[in-house]
């Protein structure tokens, strides 16, 4: 590979390492708020509760992969914001509001809400997993051999991040997605794979994060 090859090939990494190793950070803090609403409503569905748990503690796993990536590499992730998160972008546009403004009490008094929330998760999850197998055919992810792992692993993680929701969905008998849920799906995806990622990626001048977004929680292991 040239140099010029090698460069791009590298941007190319640090872009898409940094797009996810944000949506990581939300996806597990976000389900902080997932699973308090849920103990509210299900606290007669132990299993949906475990699975729910099970979710968050594997996208904090996959974070800290993420986060030891970015370390071996001796650099900070890209400074990314709301604009770069799917479930950021998804909550806004269902419920018309960012993520941390959701007003959990107001889901967990409201069936209709609550089932909009488990659609959302679902949706972006099937979707995370659509993409994570277009990663895993790139050859510029194949010649990372620490990276390709990463994503073989969260490829292997996904299908039980959107099936308890689906489960969920269809023992009440609700739809599993709306059109407008889908239509905004597939927005927020394409927005950020043909507009966003390029634009971050010759924006050679981006800042980077100063402090892991987790660095007020216990430390790495």
């Amino acid at each position: 590979m040239t140099t010029i090859g090698q460069s791009l090939r590298d941007r190319y990494l640090d872009v898409v390492g940094s797009i996810y190793i944000y949506n990581e950070y939300r996806g597990y803090t976000s389900l902080d708020r997932v699973l308090e609403a849920v103990r509210a409503r299900c606290g007669d569905d132990p299993g949906f509760m475990a699975e729910v748990e099970r979710h968050r503690a594997d996208e904090r796993k996959h974070y800290v992969m993420f986060r030891r990536w970015f370390e071996r590499r001796g650099q900070m992730p890209l400074a990314l914001g709301p604009g770069f998160g799917h479930i950021d972008r998804f909550v806004e546009m269902v419920f018309g509001c960012r993520i941390d403004e959701l007003d959990t009490a107001g889901v967990i008094s409201d069936p209709a809400a609550f089932e909009r929330l488990c659609r959302i998760i679902m949706l972006t999850e099937q979707r995370g997993l659509a993409q994570v197998e277009v990663l895993l055919a790139s050859s510029a992810i194949r010649s990372d051999r620490v990276l390709h792992r990463i994503f073989t692993i969260i490829h292997a993680d996904e299908p039980e991040h959107f099936l308890p929701y689906r489960r969920w969905l269809e023992r009440r008998q609700r739809p599993l997605s709306l059109r407008r849920e889908r239509m905004a799906d597939w927005l927020i995806h394409k927005l950020l794979m043909l507009v966003k990622l390029p634009v971050l990626f010759l924006s050679p001048g981006h800042a980077r994060l100063e402090h892991w977004p987790d660095a007020a929680e216990a430390p790495v292991g």
